[in-house]
């Protein structure tokens, strides 16, 4: 059976090497997996934060974030809806972590001074566009840096 006979499937996704775009809290995104591929019921990102800077507090309206920690440390602070932010210390991150940022809790997150964060990004549903962020006033990390 010859090569224009068989089926290829989704598109195969590669890496860039320069972020694809900046999100709305200032972090580069690679884009890995999204409806180019066929992906129907979520997508992929590569974030990067690089060392010692802060990201812009943001709420994300209806999707649900996986995060899994690749490169770097860091801080990750996540606060509920309508929750007072004082009350919700930011988590240590290294690589091997893991978490979960549900739809419409407020987060923040910085990389340590000694090396960029880097993190793989599931988003459920796929990404649904630009008004999907919302930055807010506060976050737990301080003021911003990028």
């Amino acid at each position: 059976m010859g090569a224009e006979n068989s089926f290829q499937g989704p598109a195969l996704a590669s890496r860039s090497d320069l972020p694809d775009v900046t999100a709305p809290d200032g972090s580069g995104i690679r884009l890995l997996i999204d409806r180019r591929h066929q992906a129907s019921a979520a997508s992929m990102v590569e974030v990067t934060l690089p060392a010692g800077q802060v990201s812009r507090p943001v709420l994300h309206q209806r999707v649900e974030e996986v995060w899994y920690v690749l490169r770097g440390q860091g801080e990750v602070w996540r606060c509920p809806p309508n929750a007072d932010p004082a009350l919700y210390a930011a988590v240590a991150v290294k690589p091997g972590d893991s978490l979960v940022i549900p739809p419409r809790w407020r987060f923040q997150f910085s990389a340590s001074d000694a090396e960029e964060l880097r993190f793989l990004c599931f988003t459920v549903p796929p990404w649904p566009g630009d008004d999907e962020a919302k930055s807010i006033e506060l976050g737990g990390l301080g003021p911003p840096t990028v």
